[in-house]
C-alpha cells in the first residue's frame, strides 16, 4: 500500500500517506510511554505497536482505531514487533531478553 505508520515519543502512532506525506486521521492514542516499534500486517489491514510501557497494541490499519486490549506479558521495553507471513500471529522481542508469540 501507500500508507506509512510511525511511532513517537509522545506515546502515539500516526498513519501517513506515503505519496503526499499528509497525516491520515488523528494520532492513535493508547500507550503510556514511548512507542518504540510498529509494523503493518501483510495485508495492510492492521498495525501492531510496541512500547516502553512493555505492551503491544493492535490497531485498524485503515482507520487507526484501537483493536482489543493491550497485549501484556513483557516486563521491559518492547524492542521489535512483526506479523507472521499469514498475518495471524505477532512476534515481539523485548529488553527483558524474551521473544513472545501472540495469537
Amino acid at each position: 500500500g501507500t500508507r506509512v505508520v510511525s511511532g513517537s515519543d509522545d506515546y502515539t502512532l500516526r498513519l501517513w500517506d506515503g505519496v503526499t506525506g499528509a497525516s491520515i486521521g488523528d494520532p492513535m492514542e493508547g500507550h503510556t510511554s514511548y512507542v518504540t516499534c510498529v509494523a503493518f500486517s501483510p495485508d495492510g489491514t492492521r498495525v501492531v505497536s510496541g512500547s516502553q510501557d512493555s505492551t503491544l497494541r493492535l490497531w485498524d490499519g485503515v482507520t487507526g482505531a484501537s483493536i482489543g486490549d493491550p497485549m501484556e506479558g513483557h516486563t521491559s521495553d518492547v524492542a521489535c514487533v512483526a506479523f507472521s507471513p499469514d498475518g495471524t500471529r505477532v512476534i515481539s522481542s523485548s529488553e527483558d531478553s524474551t521473544l513472545r508469540l501472540w495469537d
